[in-house]
């Protein structure tokens, strides 16, 4: 089985633009159009279709690094400070996908300038040109909103941009996404247009899933999911390594393993789309809130629904919250419908959730959370066998974390 990563990629950007939004009060599709624009700049410079992709999708995931920047800053700490630890995060984040060209320091420059203003202080000579050309369209977009930017106005935000071009990255950079921003290119990232453009126009890239490499990807994702909440912040990731955990005492080969691992990363991430002061509620849900929880997996769906040839790991990342007795949701799928990896997951989130410390309850230990589990099993709710091995695989790790793959020596 082949991962399309291109597509993949385009799943997160969705997430990240979210999460833009949310923190930030960023206009919705910019990290799409940053996308578009840094494909464009690529082919105007006569790039290769995977540094093009490696540009496109460091600039796709310039800011992946933005929830756990906001959750690692402490009171006091000087604007500078944060931008460096935001870049240094954001480039350790992109390092872990397996691209086919060099990415280094793309998204470590990201907010240099030309002028020497960024936060390494870096000048023109001294920016790679493929990390100058992402700054380029992020700053132009973040300061001019292209996506509303009407054909008539074209010449005068030309002259502009050019103007101020080292206050927005280099001067070579800034003439480059000049010579390209044109009326055709406008219209594609308008937000009717921007992420069918994008899909068309992402260089193809595909990643066997029983290649190690998979489980950086893996670990990529948990690493954006988690840090949404300081509540949650080791869920996604202990989930995925129970999976891993459990896999191997399944004895699944590598294929499965690995897509299993790929499918615990992803299966909240829909949850990018919840409010955090929802996620972060210190007491119970009201039904209304409750409503806007359960989304996260419809949003789950949605997004890996245009993924091609995906329809396996999607159902194991979705169906999390489905119940033998078919009173879970989202699809309310019963035993019948649900295979033996789907009612894994379920009992595997059931138990990172029941031990973990959340807003209304302190960490549980392994004893504990067992009779919670054994109780909804003999209800007929999750696979009581399943739930038997989880007894049995898991004590070791009662109140503390379980390693990932990497440190387990898993690849």
């Amino acid at each position: 089985m082949k991962i399309a990563m291109d597509k993949l990629c385009m799943v997160f950007s969705r997430a990240f633009d979210m999460i833009e939004h949310e923190q930030l009060g960023a206009s919705e599709n910019h990290s799409m159009r940053v996308a578009l624009l840094c494909i464009a700049m690529g082919r105007r410079l006569g790039y290769d279709d995977d540094t093009i992709s490696a540009i496109t999708v460091c600039g796709m995931f310039h800011d992946s690094a933005l929830t756990e920047y906001h959750l690692s800053q402490t009171e006091g700490e000087q604007q500078e400070q944060n931008m460096i630890l935001h870049c240094e995060k954001g480039q350790d984040h992109v390092s872990w996908l397996p691209f086919k060209a060099d990415i280094e320091k793309l998204v470590l420059y990201h907010h240099e300038r030309g002028d020497g203003q960024g936060p390494f202080g870096k000048t023109e000579n001294e920016i790679p040109l493929e990390a100058a050309l992402i700054a380029a369209a992020d700053a132009v977009d973040a300061t001019y909103h292209l996506q509303r930017v009407q054909p008539g106005r074209l010449p005068a935000l030309r002259e502009k941009i050019a103007s101020r071009a080292e206050t927005y990255s280099t001067r070579a950079a800034i003439d480059v996404l000049i010579d390209v921003l044109d009326e055709d290119l406008l219209e594609k990232m308008r937000d009717e247009n921007v992420k069918q453009n994008l899909e068309r126009e992402l260089p193809p890239w595909e990643v066997d899933i029983a290649d190690p490499r998979i489980i950086r990807v893996s670990e990529f994702i948990t690493r954006v999911i988690d840090y949404k909440s300081e509540f949650t912040h080791m869920h996604t990731s202990q989930i995925a390594n129970r999976a891993w955990v459990m896999a191997e005492h399944y004895g699944y080969g590598p294929a499965e393993r690995n897509a299993l691992f790929l499918a615990a990363s992803l299966h909240d991430i829909g949850k990018i789309g919840t409010p955090t002061a929802i996620l972060e509620k210190p007491g119970k849900l009201d039904d209304e809130e409750f409503a806007v929880i359960k989304d996260h997996v419809k949003n789950t769906l949605d997004w890996l629904d245009e993924m091609p040839d995906f329809k396996q790991v999607k159902n194991w990342a979705a169906n999390h919250h489905e119940k033998l007795d078919g009173r879970g949701y989202s699809r309310g799928l019963n035993g019948e419908e649900l295979d033996f990896n789907s009612r894994l997951m379920t009992c595997i989130d059931i138990y990172q959730a029941v031990c973990e410390t959340r807003p209304y309850h302190g960490a549980r230990s392994h004893e504990e959370t067992m009779p919670i589990l054994y109780d909804m099993a003999s209800k007929g709710y999750i696979d009581s066998k399943i739930v038997e091995d989880i007894d049995a695989v898991m004590a070791k790790y009662s109140l503390r974390e379980v390693p990932s793959p990497n440190i387990q020596g898993g690849t």
